[in-house]
């Protein structure tokens, strides 16, 4: 089933969507993008769906086709401060702001956010597999998140951030156990099962 172009054919519409929420290490990233309303693209689709490859080709295209977007990083203190889905949600309101065209109407990926502003919003389950703006935002989210993750994992190997991407598998776990938590990890979450979390700084 082919993605919807836009809810709203007589409103500037902006998709929002977020990566990294699950991540142990590394920030949260948001984008907001406003697309064309007829623009024929049937390879977008959710971020999670598509190969590496695939999601490196489609964020070129939607920067290239895009009316607008915006990519924002809320870093792992301010996620320890305010809350994983907290942080989450300014990141896309902050996208949202960014943008340099005003939009009339946000689609938001999931089942949570706040007003931003006086722009009308509705929250979308699955969204990023509903629609187009959607879409490019969570493929915009991913690509830039992952890229981040490649250059920190320079900085700390052992953790094999350019593979996991900051999430909680067994080799970030064992790595953590041995070497303890970095300046980029989130300390408010669980990084070890059932052991005392050990720091870096």
């Amino acid at each position: 089933m082919s993605l919807k172009n836009y809810k709203h054919h007589d409103l500037i519409e902006a998709g929002c969507d977020e990566a990294g929420r699950g991540c142990l290490a590394g920030p949260v990233f948001a984008a907001a993008v406003i697309l064309p309303k007829h623009l024929k693209a049937p390879e977008l689709d959710d971020s999670k769906k598509l190969s590496e490859k695939k999601r490196k080709e489609l964020r070129e295209f939607i920067e290239k086709t895009a009316i607008a977007f915006k990519v924002i990083e809320i870093s792992p203190k301010k996620i320890d401060e305010i809350n994983i889905l907290n942080a989450s949600i300014l990141g896309m309101q902050k996208a949202v702001l960014g943008l340099k065209t005003r939009p009339e109407y946000i689609l938001v990926d999931g089942n949570k956010f706040k007003p931003t502003e006086d722009i009308p919003y509705e929250c979308v389950i699955k969204g990023d597999g509903k629609y187009k703006a959607i879409a490019a935002a969570s493929i915009l989210a991913k690509t830039y998140r992952d890229e981040y993750m490649e250059r920190i994992h320079q900085e700390y190997p052992h953790f094999n951030w350019k593979k996991n991407k900051g999430y909680p598998t067994a080799t970030h776990r064992t790595a953590i156990a041995e070497h303890g938590s970095t300046k980029y990890h989130r300390q408010s979450f669980k990084l070890l099962p059932d052991a005392k979390q050990l720091s870096l700084f």
